[in-house]
């Protein structure tokens, strides 16, 4: 048994580094932050895929896996599994959303959380090289925003931007004002092509701490509960430490598995694995929520800078200020068609308010053996016919001059899926794939009975001292790439957690 702490914060990534950080400010305050992967507390000895923010990498990766048995096929789902979590490997795209994202919170019963009340905390975590207008971004935060000026673009960037414009898209300077919808360049959590992820910047300035402990390599297998109250975390060696709080900021998988294992969730799900009930929560691991996306792919004329992607971003708005679409321009130098030779040019169309759900459940009690992961994706039938929608514009705005004249050949799904309208949903769905911004499995809401997990604080329901702050409070999917509202969910969290843990 080790000496008990204040506060454990189980996960470090996106969100737990920003935890930890926060709580350790406070002198006073013992803090433990647990990691699964391994840890390198010197940025220059960081592996170099780590820092280089043009691709993301999956060289520290969970190994997870989507069963969607509706589609007939298992889907990866990469998750950073290395201080810093996914945001020391992800393509470092820095999106907030939208202003209705977060004032649909509130309308769920999520007081605190609306566009006005979280703006604060987008802009308390970001130095934005870019835009320096105090009202709407922060000039000294941990995470540096930049975006690649445009005549730095690549070839296919340059000329998707500008075929996007044709289409009849805005052009749009900065994507992250509430309200933004059109055509311009991403906004990147990186300084030059190094990674700015919540390790390096959050963490760095917080190791020398003597209030801080930071244990990487473990693997935490339940939160100990007494008398319906949080007092610490058992590891998987069996090894148990006690704590006043726990705040679990283990990611959209691992915060619902870690949760079931301590006996809190659906009880017949609990049973099935003989784990005692301790708190009947019933919307543990529910409510998965992701992007489904697919992309307009073509035989492309080749490109020398073909490591610059997620440089242009192009956004399709709803009547009530909303997104509906997010169109990213990427580039492949791998094989055009089934054993030739050639790169390819791809626009995806991702959708950003689906209306499907998956859900999160364990495979067995074990903290080694990963969870089942169920995306749901196209389970409702509207999704489909929304996400056509949205490749229809893509096959616009590649279709526009001057992007038309880089690509060669007819489009490869259209071309498979040459038989009709049947044919084409056939083919996306054979197609569509995970954007990687799940949400909601530990759902934020009033009310445990209808689903809810974590109360507008991120308090877990039935259970004293221990909280849940990270992408699995997400009631609703954000309009956006997901890492930067996780972030802004840790910073938020932080306000109250600070009062309380």
């Amino acid at each position: 048994m080790r000496l008990p702490f204040d506060a454990v914060v189980v996960g470090a990534g996106s969100a737990g580094c920003v935890l930890a950080a926060r709580l350790s400010a406070d002198p006073a305050r013992r803090v433990l932050l647990i990691e699964a992967g391994p840890d390198y507390p010197d940025p220059a000895a960081l592996p170099a895929d780590l820092r280089d923010a043009r691709l993301p990498t999956y060289s520290h990766d969970w190994g997870y896996c989507a069963d969607e048995a509706a589609l007939g096929r298992r889907i990866g789902q990469p998750r950073g599994r290395v201080m810093g979590g996914c945001s020391a490997t992800n393509a470092a795209v820095a999106l907030r959303g939208q202003a209705s994202d977060y004032d649909a919170w509130v309308a769920a019963g999520n007081p605190g959380w609306s566009a006005d009340q979280v703006l604060p905390f987008f802009k308390r975590l970001e130095t934005d090289l870019d835009f320096t207008s105090a009202a709407h971004h922060g000039a000294d935060g941990p995470i540096a925003i930049q975006r690649t000026p445009v005549p730095e673009l690549t070839d296919f960037n340059a000329a998707a931007l500008e075929a996007a414009v044709c289409a009849g898209h805005e052009y749009v300077p900065d994507h992250n004002l509430f309200g933004a919808a059109g055509a311009g360049t991403v906004p990147l959590s990186r300084i030059g092509h190094e990674r700015q992820s919540t390790a390096v910047t959050y963490l760095l300035g917080a190791r020398s701490r003597p209030n801080l402990t930071v244990l990487p390599e473990t693997l935490v297998e339940a939160v100990v509960v007494r008398r319906s109250r949080a007092c610490g975390v058992r590891l998987a060696d069996g090894e148990e430490i006690l704590a006043g709080s726990v705040i679990l900021a283990a990611g959209v998988f691992g915060s619902p598995a870690v949760l079931l294992r301590s006996g809190i969730g659906p009880p017949r799900e609990l049973r099935r694995h003989r784990i005692p009930v301790v708190a009947a929560v019933p919307g543990v691991g529910m409510n998965l929520t992701d992007h489904p996306r697919i992309s307009s792919e073509w035989p492309a004329s080749p490109e020398s800078a073909a490591r610059h992607q997620y440089q242009v971003l192009i956004t399709s708005a709803r009547n009530d200020a909303g997104t509906d679409f997010q169109h990213f321009a990427g580039y492949a130098g791998r094989p055009s068609t089934p054993g030739g030779r050639g790169p390819v040019f791809w626009l995806c169309a991702s959708l950003m308010k689906p209306l499907s759900r998956g859900q999160v459940s364990l495979r067995s009690a074990k903290p080694d053996e990963p969870p089942r992961i169920e995306l749901g994706l196209l389970r409702e039938a509207a999704d489909l016919d929304r996400l056509l929608a949205g490749l229809e514009t893509a096959r616009r705005i590649c279709a526009a001059p001057p992007l038309r004249s880089l690509l060669r050949g007819p489009e490869l799904l259209g071309t498979r899926a040459s038989g009709g309208t049947a044919a084409l949903r056939a083919a996306v769905r054979e197609e569509v794939r995970s954007a990687y911004h799940q949400v909601g499995t530990c759902s934020m809401g009033p009310d445990p009975q209808a689903g809810a997990v974590v109360d507008a604080r991120c308090r877990v329901h039935l259970v004293d001292r221990l909280w849940v702050a990270d992408a699995s409070v997400m009631p609703e999917i954000p309009s956006a790439n997901t890492n930067l509202p996780t972030i802004m969910v840790a910073e938020r969290a932080h306000a109250w957690l600070a009062d309380e843990a």
